[in-house]
């Protein structure tokens, strides 16, 4: 189930805006394989620790966001991603209004 129009040219940060006090989130392409969904945080928004059964690839598109990754702590910037690999607890938290693209990768 794709979101995106086949061989249609987008800008990710036209598809999704930053809310105020929420987390706005958009689905672009899922299938058996994983997904790749845009998410908007506002300041001081986040989620709380988890796990997930498949690799994720966090890819900062404007702002800054931070990511814990086992209990540590990272900044990641407009420009730079970040693995957060399978059965690790992660977190993310707004210091400052981000958004981002998350690919979710299953595994097998």
């Amino acid at each position: 189930m794709n979101m995106l129009e086949p061989a249609t040219v987008v800008a990710p940060l036209d598809l999704v805006k930053t809310q105020e006090g929420a987390i706005v989130s958009r689905t672009l392409c899922k299938s058996g394989g994983g997904n790749v969904s845009l998410f908007a945080f506002d300041k001081g928004q986040g989620l709380s620790e988890h796990t997930a059964p498949f690799d994720a690839i966090v890819n900062v598109l404007e702002g800054e966001a931070q990511v814990s990754i086992g209990g540590e702590w990272h900044t990641v910037a407009a420009g730079q991603l970040v693995l957060m690999p399978a059965g690790v607890p992660h977190a993310l938290r707004a210091d400052h209004a981000f958004t981002m693209l998350l690919t979710m990768l299953k595994q097998g």
